[in-house]
């Protein structure tokens, strides 16, 4: 009962760390999804309206990344930028661009995925009218993504909490370094541990809430979109 109370007194104190944390976490999750919306559009998109030999397997990879274990994520780009990887000489082990990176895997498939999807149930709907009316590839995918984008403000919510609510990547990839690459996930495991229970319980609300907002959010576009839709 008094950990509680203490959790809601940091919150509405504004506790400096509490905060803290919650800006890295939010800037880490949103920087990652915004690098797999980068690539993850064009790739489900290309996917979506080309055929070529493989395309099958590649589709099955894809959407089978999308239940990655976090942890393999994380021990791969651990691997990828320690000091004897392919990247350790940028020194990015152990900083919010690693975790970033990691992230962004994570996410990368769910965004390509879900795009490829969207846009083949699309393709296969408005395929004659841009053919006949002579749509170039480019304006073909340009199309395509505006018409979908109420689902894609959808699939782009929840790659936001997926990242969001991650643990084991960012701990491992990240250190989980007081001050640096602390999250909100990984500092409820550790205060936890510590048994700091009122700063772990909020970060677990304001966490929760988040994912609220976001569900609310993604909830709110698509009635919307079904509402201009008729």
């Amino acid at each position: 009962m008094s950990e509680g109370l203490g959790a809601w007194q940091l919150i509405a104190s504004g506790d400096a760390t509490l905060f803290a944390i919650v800006r890295l976490s939010i800037a880490v999750s949103l920087s990652a999804v915004a690098i797999a919306v980068v690539v993850g559009l064009p790739l489900g998109a290309f996917l979506a309206l080309t055929r070529f030999p493989g395309r099958s397997a590649v589709v099955v990879i894809l959407n089978g990344f999308m239940g990655l274990p976090p942890v393999v994520v994380g021990l791969t780009v651990y691997l990828l930028l320690s000091r004897s990887g392919p990247l350790g000489q940028y020194g990015l082990l152990f900083t919010p661009t690693a975790m970033i990176i990691a992230q962004a895997v994570l996410v990368l498939p769910i965004i390509a995925a879900l795009t490829r999807q969207t846009i083949e149930d699309l393709w296969c709907e408005y395929r004659e009218e841009l053919t006949a009316m002579g749509v170039g590839p480019l304006g073909q995918v340009a199309t395509l993504l505006w018409d979908s984008r109420f689902s894609l403000v959808t699939m782009l919510l929840a790659g936001f909490g997926r990242a969001a609510a991650e643990v084991g990547t960012v701990m491992i990839v990240g250190g989980n370094i007081d001050g640096f690459t602390r999250t909100m996930t990984t500092s409820i495991a550790l205060e936890t541990s510590k048994g700091n229970l009122s700063l772990a319980m909020g970060l677990g609300l304001v966490l929760i809430f988040l994912i609220i907002l976001i569900n609310a959010a993604a909830w709110s576009v698509r009635l919307w979109s079904e509402q201009r839709a008729g």
